[in-house]
């Protein structure tokens, strides 16, 4: 499952829209939601491989899909009046970072699924490839966002590359991970984000004061990068003290 959860542009605070916000706290909710789901699992304390069937699975892919949405939100948010170079790189260097420290822990954890192309992995790629999109019409990006659909569609996951193109989304048998947001078909809902929020001209939509209940449910969303990075440790710390000490009843036993 797509592990997601972080903002791709978070633009300046006189920038950010609370709904953006509010809508990526929900999405946060439902990763933590999955990913405890599946420790459950790690720590027999579910069955095995249920979030790999039935309505976790959609579940899953519609926490992917709504992140990388909201991440081609973000973009036009943070840069719909000219694209801002320099805020624009250090967030690029901030999840790239991210990333690869995902890739290096999961390596040295669990070197047989390791993560090489996760939901960071991603969301760094569609804002590098995006950020081309933002200062252009939306028929751009939605023309982006089918073609890779399209693509998807027509020769996804069926052809015989080498596993190092897993990334792509085109392999027939990628290699296995933890987490895996290939390009295809992945780019598709961030391009789409991008179309969206410029035939809806979110960043000329009023910036009225939240008020406190709303700023409580807001704050979440806007540190998502660090409680995507902290939120797998401390939940499996939990479980594992539980079972350490508690000894519940395990599934199966």
């Amino acid at each position: 499952m797509p592990s997601v959860s972080v903002s791709t542009e978070a633009g300046s605070d006189t920038a950010r829209l609370p709904v953006l916000d509010i809508a990526r706290t929900l999405a946060i909710i439902a990763m933590v939601i999955f990913h405890f789901a599946r420790d459950l699992e790690m720590f027999r304390l579910a069955p095995p491989g249920m979030t790999l069937e039935g309505g976790w699975v959609l579940f899953s892919r519609l926490i992917a899909g709504s992140f990388l949405f909201l991440s081609g939100v973000s973009l036009v948010l943070a840069h719909g009046e000219g694209i801002r170079w320099p805020a624009f790189r250090r967030r690029a260097l901030m999840i790239g970072g991210a990333a690869l420290l995902v890739s290096l822990a999961t390596l040295i954890a669990v070197p047989r699924d390791f993560i090489y192309f996760g939901i960071l992995h991603g969301i760094l790629t569609a804002s590098l490839l995006g950020i081309w999109l933002v200062p252009r019409p939306a028929i751009y990006a939605a023309a982006a966002a089918l073609l890779v659909v399209l693509l998807w569609a027509t020769v996804g996951k069926s052809l015989a590359l080498p596993e190092i193109f897993s990334f792509t989304g085109l392999l027939a048998a990628p290699r296995p991970t933890l987490d895996f947001i290939p390009l295809l078909p992945w780019l598709a809902p961030a391009f789409a984000g991008i179309a969206a929020a410029k035939w809806l001209r979110i960043a000329d939509w009023p910036r009225a004061e939240p008020g406190r209940m709303a700023r409580l449910i807001a704050w979440p969303g806007q540190h998502s990068l660090a409680i995507y990075l902290l939120h797998q440790p401390v939940l499996v710390a939990l479980l594992w003290a539980i079972t350490r000490f508690l000894q519940p009843t395990c599934f199966p036993c």
